[in-house]
């Protein structure tokens, strides 16, 4: 299984996780099965509040969940569409939040618990 954090640099599992995934400068995808880790720049971060494409650079990566603090409802819905799941993270660095969902206790982020705008991140 391939896990999208949002972050804000590129230092693989002890990065920092960013609050908000569509403007964080980076995605760290974590595979599970080969514990491994890939940094990509996010060149979509200073996009308008609502036109956030999400599936835009991580389609064809074959991630399988987003977890991030925030996100619109908009975003999750796209994402969904693309046979993603999201959801709700906790911990400051990837590998806590990736330890936190290995054990399933993070809950799924859904259009109806999605943010509705801004300053609604946990």
């Amino acid at each position: 299984m391939k896990i999208c954090l949002p972050t804000t640099g590129k230092n693989g599992l002890s990065e920092t996780v960013h609050n908000h995934f569509g403007s964080a400068a980076y995605f760290t995808i974590y595979d599970t099965e080969a514990k491994s880790v890939q940094v990509i720049e996010n060149d979509n971060q200073h996009h308008a509040h609502g036109a956030c494409q999400p599936l835009g650079k991580i389609s064809g990566m074959d991630v399988n969940a987003v977890l991030t603090s925030g996100m619109g409802r908009r975003a999750v819905q796209l994402l969904n569409q693309g046979g993603i799941k999201v959801y709700l993270l906790a911990g400051d660095t990837v590998q806590q939040a990736v330890d936190k969902f290995s054990s399933g206790e993070l809950t799924e982020l859904t259009f109806d618990n999605a943010c509705g705008g801004h300053g609604c991140h946990h």
